[in-house]
């Protein structure tokens, strides 16, 4: 019987005994996962403040990519590294890389040479080929977005064997570069330091590496577009100040001749323009313009053709001499697919007549005191002709006619650019040529400032500025 009781009791404490050991165990197992979580969260962490200061310096994206490869080798211990940048045609190219990054495709025979040399010539490879997403592991991470570890990669067939056995791939792990849905690229990293295949914790860090490099670049690329959106702002608005100076800055003061002018671009840079051009002191030049497009190209084309119409004005009497030869002076300088319509008007106090010619142009309103009739509007039939830089010389003065027409005491002549007339409303119904005429017939008997201010009022009330969507030039001359 003792020897039975005995016996229990060995059993019993042999029992007790594996299961303290296995708890310890299980325990030191716990311990060790907690520690390379602890770990792997500090470098992850690391690398984020890491990523934060490249930011601050502002690193072009080809020196974010390879900061964010040196610190990919830096946490996970792995000999190479490589960014694979997801193109704009859907394919990969290598953007950034560190160490003797084996190529995702075999090298040509006789390519070793020494070290140093072997380095450069394989980044090269790298930056140069481009691969579709159905090819090999880098391939498959970015189409699936899938991390892939690969322990043991002599074993599996869907990795590339060189003959130099200082580019055998002996573990890899590669993880995609993805922000909220979009594939940026892939982070590879080849064989760790210490010769060991790397681990599930390795794939867990180096994805978590990944989604911070995302988070990195996105932050960059917004970072750049801030920075390229507040220089194109300054641009335009040194543009638009120097396009500012180019117009007039007052009317010219004329015996007998009011003139008010009013510029609304739709955006910082304007397509329109008007100027106002003193000939002699009993005759002024009138031109109002408007180029089609809009932007920095519409801006630049109504500045040169401003400088031209200056130097081309004075020599000519006729309206139609002037715009034939501003025609052929931009020849050299207008795009096919860009061109420019223009009302140039001479008013005369002497003669008390108004010669114009129109290039494409919309018809200038005439609104006259009739002492039978009262105000009426007048309808010329002046010939439309055709935009400057639209079809060559010849064909273009073929259809320039002058028109002259009287401007007696109390008439008014206005001219003005289409985003008058096409202003919309919120039912897309135009302001039209129509109300237009009615303002001014209403206004006749203002003086022009008034009348423009009544203009440009009606236009608000009907469409609102928010919804303005054209250049807004308007020019009312009045014979007093």
């Amino acid at each position: 019987m003792v020897f039975v009781f005995l016996l229990g009791l060995a059993v019993g404490v042999g029992a007790v005994a594996r299961f303290y050991f296995r708890a310890r165990r299980e325990t030191e197992r716990v311990e060790e996962e907690k520690a390379h979580v602890i770990e792997e969260k500090q470098i992850v962490v690391d690398f984020m403040h890491g990523m934060i200061e490249a930011l601050g310096e502002g690193l072009t994206r080809e020196e974010l990519f390879q900061r964010i490869v040196h610190a990919a080798i830096l946490s996970t211990g792995a000999l190479s590294a490589c960014i694979f940048e997801k193109t704009a045609d859907n394919r990969m190219r290598g953007a950034a890389v560190e160490g003797l990054f084996p190529p995702h495709r075999p090298l040509p025979e006789g390519s070793r040479m020494k070290l140093t040399t072997r380095a450069r010539f394989i980044e090269q490879v790298l930056k140069s080929e481009t691969f579709d997403l159905s090819e090999g592991i880098v391939g498959e991470c970015a189409r699936t977005g899938k991390t892939i570890l690969i322990a043991d990669a002599v074993a599996d067939a869907r990795v590339v064997r060189h003959d130099d056995p200082a580019l055998a791939v002996k573990s890899l792990i590669a993880a995609a570069i993805v922000f909220r849905g979009r594939m940026i690229g892939v982070l590879a990293v080849v064989n760790p330091a210490d010769g060991l295949p790397f681990s599930e914790t390795d794939r867990s860090l180096v994805q978590s590496l990944a989604e911070q490099a995302a988070l990195a670049v996105h932050n960059s690329e917004f970072l750049h577009l801030q920075i390229e959106k507040k220089q194109l702002d300054l641009d335009l608005a040194l543009a638009s100040n120097i396009q500012k100076m180019l117009l007039p800055h007052a009317s010219p003061e004329m015996a007998r001749l009011e003139v008010d002018a009013r510029y609304i671009p739709a955006q910082q840079i304007s397509g329109d323009m008007y100027d106002l051009i003193p000939l002699a002191p009993h005759r002024l030049g009138v031109a109002v313009a408007d180029v089609s497009g809009k932007g920095i190209p519409a801006s630049l084309l109504m500045a040169i053709c401003r400088t031209n119409l200056r130097q081309i004005a004075p020599r000519h009497d006729s309206p139609a001499q002037v715009l034939a030869a501003l025609n052929r002076a931009m020849a050299a300088d207008m795009h096919q697919d860009m061109f420019i319509t223009m009302l140039y008007a001479v008013v005369d106090t002497q003669t008390n007549q108004v010669s114009l010619a129109r290039a494409g142009h919309e018809l200038p309103i005439f609104v006259r005191r009739d002492p039978v009739s009262g105000v009426h509007v007048t309808e010329l039939t002046a010939s439309e002709g055709m935009p400057l830089g639209m079809v060559d010389p010849e064909m273009f003065e073929a259809v320039l006619v002058d028109k002259t027409v009287p401007l007696a005491s109390g008439d008014i002549m206005v001219l003005y650019t289409d985003g008058v007339t096409e202003a919309a409303n919120a039912e897309g119904k135009e302001f039209s040529g129509s109300r237009l005429a009615d303002v001014v017939r209403t206004l006749q008997g203002r003086p022009v400032k008034e009348i423009n201010d009544g203009v440009l009022e009606s236009v608000v009330r009907f469409s609102g500025f928010d919804h303005q969507r054209d250049d807004l030039t308007l020019v009312t001359v009045k014979r007093t």
